[in-house]
């Protein structure tokens, strides 16, 4: 989902009834009909039926039709309209971040230690095994090399700017936990970076090569690389 997609989403809720409603729906239970919303909230049922859909449509909440008497066949009634929290995930940062990325190789790392793999060696393959794994999804390995490890990078929020035998960083998606622990995490930084372009082919070479304002990683042709 783009940046687009995911303000739209979340724009949805700068309306003071659709926010109120969906925060009543997610904190229920169970999923909750329009007469139990608009009832809870005090507003017309029409109002809620129309603010609940427009969730639905965004993708904020999900929906299903069950009859709440139990009953079946000729003369149960119609099935209710049920609404309750979806399970998808939208979140918006700007300059983009990915600490579910990092999070989930630093999660990965420690249970391979914890199996008995030395713990650099296990946060530098999982963070490399990672990036090849995103690289191999995405359709840019027909792309020339820098151009494809760009292309990946620019979906992660990097803001990649490609030169003649180099690409640029201009954003680091850890940038908090870089600034905390910056050795562990620009290491890892690099080590994914790297897998990314092994899993379009290889002949790249990621660098540690901090800038100022800059993530510390450079792109590198291979030849240029260190």
């Amino acid at each position: 989902m783009d940046l687009r997609d995911q303000a739209s989403r979340i724009g949805t809720l700068a309306d003071d009834t659709r926010r109120r409603l969906y925060e009543y729906v997610a904190a229920q239970t169970g999923p909750v009909t329009r007469d139990q919303a608009s009832e809870a909230l005090d507003i017309a049922p029409h109002t809620a039926y129309f603010h609940l859909d427009k969730l639905v449509t965004e993708g904020l909440l999900d929906v299903e039709n069950r009859r709440l008497t139990g009953r079946t066949g000729p003369g149960a009634g119609r099935p209710s309209k049920l609404y309750r929290r979806a399970d998808r995930e939208l979140a918006v940062s700007l300059p983009p971040r990915q600490y579910d990325v990092v999070g989930d190789i630093l999660a990965s790392a420690v249970v391979r230690a914890r199996a008995g793999q030395p713990l650099d060696a296990a946060l530098d393959e999982t963070a490399h095994e990672r990036g090849a794994e995103i690289a191999g999804a995405a359709d840019a390995a027909a792309l020339p090399r820098l151009e494809g490890v760009a292309q990946v990078l620019a979906s992660l929020g990097y803001e990649p700017r490609l030169d003649d035998d180099r690409v640029d960083l201009a954003n680091c998606p850890f940038d908090t936990l870089a600034e905390k622990h910056t050795e562990l995490v620009c290491g890892l930084n690099r080590s994914f970076v790297q897998g990314v372009g092994d899993g379009l082919g290889g002949g790249v070479a990621a660098c540690l090569e901090p800038q100022e304002g800059q993530c510390c990683v450079r792109v590198r042709t291979a030849e240029g690389g260190s």
